[in-house]
């Protein structure tokens, strides 16, 4: 394994802990916990603009991480369903040509959905 490879594991594996902590209660009333603090402190200390300007960046920081997170993780599952998927269809009296039709072009697309729904 190239250390390349080895480093893309690592970073994938990295990025799906991420999302199981991230998707947990915990995190999240430990947030809303911090944003009730951070809300009541920009209160007392008269609303100062720097610290509106603070949480609007890490705010914006945090989401775009996430986004990136969010997208490997559903791309990662999506994968994981479509071998599954294969897997099956290959298993089974199945057309082997709907195991690799997510391959295919727009056009044969259609033509398979129509074959399939008439046939």
């Amino acid at each position: 394994m190239t250390k390349d490879a080895t480093r893309g594991r690592l970073i994938s594996r990295g990025l799906h802990q991420i999302r199981v902590v991230a998707g947990g209660e915990k995190l999240a009333a430990g947030i809303a916990l911090v944003v009730v603090v951070w809300v009541t402190a920009y209160v007392l200390a008269g609303f100062p603009a720097w610290m509106a300007s603070a949480l609007e960046v890490v705010a914006a920081a945090v989401t775009l991480v996430m986004v990136f997170i969010i997208q490997h993780a559903q791309r990662r599952q999506e994968m994981a369903t479509q071998l599954k998927l294969d897997e099956l269809i290959r298993a089974s009296d199945a057309d082997d040509v709907v195991a690799e039709i997510e391959e295919a072009d727009g056009d044969e697309l259609e033509r398979q959905r129509a074959r399939r729904s008439t046939g």
